[in-house]
């Protein structure tokens, strides 16, 4: 029998099984995907200090260096219900039941979708599958495209896009509706791109940038924002234009597109088409955690983490005894982020199996200001108010912690 189960062969998962494995527990990673890798497979792009950020090669890496510690790597398989029975966790699986005393839950996250009329055409695709096809399969989307929805994730993958000769022409907002929320409301998307600013090419528009962030100028600057846009590494980011339908017979032809006030309402007589052979949909990224759910671990709704994440500790435990999480399930945050995430768990999870290694604290508590570090220095979140909301989830823990065990033991929270 195995001692751990890591639901996600991604960067949190592949972590987390190294630092199990470390200690000699025997480890099964299962992963729905063909290889393992999760996320980190369509992620390439440059970082602050010039290094390139290579997802497949860093993937790779965890791969071998699991396999080298005997760790048992599933691809192909789905999981669909987790639940617990006699000290045992019971992971159904399209291959079988698995049974282990410990499971550790890292299947990070999924992409908010933003339907619009024509969304079913062939030739559109959310942002993240137009990485994957790119990066991973190595197929061209299409020559000319656009991009509905403003955001980080949107940002990065134009750029990864772009590294792989495919044109794309604009980036449009979605029509405002309640479907949209924030993502189709000027004033909200641009209030959310200024945590970026920094990285913004040019010095002016960095200098801008810092000055944007109060809510009076940032109200001046979207009513003189230019209709062509502003360029992003070359493509028009088009704030004050929202995108009302993807048109096309067979396949996408277009986008129709209308003019909108700083509030996002539709300026009537403005509507024009903008031609296009694919559209990417950028809705954002939300925590991947229906399986936690289905084991009947509490919950807590977090906007500052993405929304509703699993209740956690420090130490990457839920109230579940066995249970453990890690990565984007626990709020989004980049792929190193989830890296240092899976360690904290795996080192957690090897402390409960064999608490006599006394080692494994001094280990945890450099694993869980590794995460601190990590967080610290990173160029851009995807969430800014992440410290804000990790804080919330501190509350949570200590409160619950406080009403069913003694003070002394209360954990923080990563």
């Amino acid at each position: 029998m195995m001692d751990v189960i890591v639901i996600g062969g991604g960067p949190a998962g592949l972590a987390g099984a190294k630092a199990c494995a470390g200690f000699g527990l025997k480890v099964t990673v299962i992963d729905e995907f063909i290889k393992p890798g999760g996320r980190l497979l369509g992620q390439l792009h440059q970082e602050p200090s010039g290094e390139w950020w290579n997802g497949i090669k860093e993937s790779e890496r965890l791969h071998q260096e699991a396999k080298k510690l005997s760790v048992d790597i599933r691809c192909g398989v789905s999981v669909y219900n987790l639940e617990k029975e006699n000290h045992l966790w019971s992971v159904y699986t399209s291959l079988g039941t698995l049974e282990a005393p410990f499971v550790l839950v890292a299947t990070g996250a999924a992409e908010y979708p933003i339907p619009l009329p024509g969304w079913t055409l062939p030739g559109v695709m959310s942002i993240g599958a137009a990485q994957v096809m790119t990066n991973v399969h190595r197929v061209q989307v299409g020559k000319k495209g656009i991009i509905i929805g403003a955001n980080i994730l949107a940002f990065a993958i134009l750029n990864e896009l772009q590294l792989a000769g495919i044109t794309v022409d604009r980036i449009v907002l979605p029509e405002k509706s309640v479907l949209s929320q924030k993502a189709g409301e000027p004033g909200e998307v641009m209030k959310s791109l200024l945590n970026a600013a920094h990285l913004a090419p040019s010095r002016l528009l960095r200098i801008g940038g810092r000055f944007m962030k109060n809510d009076w100028i940032r109200n001046i600057g979207l009513n003189f924002y230019p209709k062509n846009g502003m360029k992003v590494n070359g493509t028009p980011l088009q704030l004050r234009k929202a995108a009302l339908e993807i048109i096309g017979k067979d396949q996408v032809e277009g986008v129709r597109v209308a003019d909108i006030d700083v509030n996002g309402n539709m300026v009537t007589g403005s509507e024009m088409i903008y031609e296009a052979d694919f559209v990417c949909i950028a809705g954002g990224l939300y925590p991947l955690a229906e399986l936690a759910a289905v084991a009947g671990c509490p919950f807590q709704y977090i906007p500052e983490l993405g929304g509703h994440v699993p209740i956690h500790s420090e130490t990457m435990e839920t109230p579940l005894d066995g249970l453990f999480v890690a990565g984007n399930i626990t709020g989004i945050e980049s792929g190193k982020i989830a890296m240092a995430q899976g360690t904290i768990a795996g080192l957690s999870i090897a402390k409960h199996a064999k608490k006599e290694l006394e080692t494994i604290d001094q280990q945890l508590q450099q694993a869980i200001q590794n995460v601190r570090t990590v967080r610290q220095q990173a160029a851009i979140q995807f969430n800014p108010e992440i410290d804000s909301g990790r804080s919330k989830m501190k509350e949570i823990w200590e409160s619950l912690h406080f009403n069913n065990s003694d003070v002394s033991s209360r954990k923080e929270i990563v």
